[in-house]
């Protein structure tokens, strides 16, 4: 862990303030790492994400995940979509993924499905 030296003005207030600028940062920079081809996860990190969570009026994720408002109707889908297509379908394969992506299409035409098709699909696989 980082010692850092103070200033005698330095407070608690100010730890707090920086620990969550710096956590809003790096998930900002974990998706700029992402936005130019790099192998870090999609976050959906906007600029203004990482105002509000600096600011403290926004929770801030776990970095390397989504934030969980952005990432939620992927994983209702995938949850709900077991429930349908669990009889017809044993596994996830290409002609399940094929009408998931229609119905998501379908019924979230403003959603990108390469977006959020890991989080349906991880909904689906963890629905018991």
């Amino acid at each position: 862990m980082n010692q850092y030296k103070n200033p005698t003005w330095w407070t608690n207030e100010n730890d707090s303030a920086w620990e969550r600028t710096k956590a809003a940062f790096k998930r900002d920079w974990d998706q700029t790492k992402h936005d130019m081809g790099g192998k870090q996860p999609d976050t959906n990190q906007q600029v203004s994400d990482t105002v509000k969570q600096a600011s403290g009026k926004e929770i801030i994720p776990p970095r390397g995940t989504p934030a969980w408002d952005k990432a939620e109707p992927a994983y209702r889908f995938g949850y709900g979509a077991r429930s349908h297509y669990g009889k017809k379908y044993s596994k996830w394969d290409d002609q399940l993924e094929n009408e998931l992506k229609r119905d998501w299409q379908t019924t979230n035409p403003d959603r990108n499905w390469n977006d959020d098709r890991e989080y349906i699909r991880d909904a689906w696989t963890h629905k018991e």
